[in-house]
């Protein structure tokens, strides 16, 4: 019987990876390494502090009801402003992103004494807009980006890139802007709530 119990444990273990494995509602690890940092975004039914998929029971109040979101950055430097991003890129599908990267929410100058309470006081380029993935597309990932906006800098967007929020070259403001790497990143997925 001593023998017995060790393999149990095993078995029920390999049997749960297998589960866990097998689900498509579950984070692969290139989606679960994209979070860093301390990042918070909190909608009034859900507080997303890592990466993960949104439970199906609150994806209609994603898309349909709550609006944004509060942010925060308990690593903020108060003496600094910041650049907020929320994109996906997996507009219109994750198998066919032709539409990326689909802006969802820019906000830059946010102040970083009130980004640590959970504020965006700052000026809005893009207004949010809440994640509406088409039906039959899967998993969209919505990825939030905070960068340290330089002194001095007067970050905007270009006539064209304010036509439109979709097919938007994200690398290339980072790179007018010389907003080097993200300070921190956090990502959920959901789908549309009707799949």
């Amino acid at each position: 019987m001593a023998v017995l119990a060790p393999f149990l444990v095993l078995c029920a273990f390999v049997l749960e990876f297998h589960h866990v494995e097998a689900t498509a509602d579950t984070l692969s690890c290139l989606d679960s390494s994209f979070c860093l940092g301390e990042l918070e975004v909190i909608y009034p039914g859900l507080e997303i502090d890592k990466c993960l998929i949104v439970q199906k029971d609150l994806r209609k109040k994603l898309t349909t009801l709550w609006k944004a979101p509060r942010i925060n950055f308990s690593g903020a430097d108060e003496a600094k402003v910041y650049v907020l991003v929320m994109v996906d890129p997996d507009a219109p599908s994750r198998n066919n992103p032709k539409a990326a990267n689909w802006r969802h929410w820019l906000v830059v100058d946010i102040q970083g004494n009130a980004l640590k309470k959970g504020e965006i006081e700052g000026t809005t380029l893009t207004e949010y807009h809440p994640p509406t993935p088409p039906k039959k597309t899967g998993l969209h990932r919505y990825q939030f980006m905070l960068f340290e906006q330089p002194p001095d800098t007067s970050v905007s967007l270009a006539e064209k890139e304010s036509s439109s929020r979709g097919k938007w070259d994200l690398l290339a403001f980072i790179t007018r802007f010389n907003l080097g790497k993200p300070v921190a990143t956090l990502q959920f997925l959901t789908k549309n709530y009707e799949d």
